[in-house]
C-alpha cells in the first residue's frame, strides 16, 4: 500500500515545486521589464514613501543643517568622465 502511495506523493510534492519555481522566476522576468514611465528626479521623489528628499546623516553638521566643508570625492582609475559639479556657474 505504502509503495504505491510514494510515487504520488513524490510526483505531486515535484509539481508544487515547479509551480513555485515558475512563479517566482516569472516575478523575476517581470520586474526586469523596463516600465513605460520615464525615470526621473519627479517620479522618484512621488514614489517616495515620505514625501521627503532623503539626505545622507554624513553631509549634515552637528547643527543638524547641510555642511558647507568641502567634501571627499573618489574617483576610479579607468573613470574618464570630468568630474561634475552640481552649482550652476556665477556669470
Amino acid at each position: 500500500m505504502l509503495s504505491n502511495f510514494l510515487p504520488f506523493v513524490y510526483g505531486l510534492s515535484v509539481f508544487v515545486l515547479l509551480i513555485l519555481a515558475a512563479r517566482v522566476m516569472m516575478n523575476g522576468f517581470l520586474s526586469a521589464q523596463p516600465s513605460n514611465t520615464k525615470n526621473s528626479f519627479s517620479e522618484a521623489r512621488r514614489d517616495d514613501r515620505t514625501g521627503l528628499v532623503t539626505i545622507h546623516p554624513e553631509l549634515l553638521n552637528k547643527d543638524g543643517c547641510i555642511t558647507d566643508e568641502d567634501l571627499l570625492t573618489v574617483r576610479f582609475s579607468k573613470d574618464t568622465d570630468p568630474p561634475q559639479s552640481f552649482e550652476k556657474p556665477s556669470e
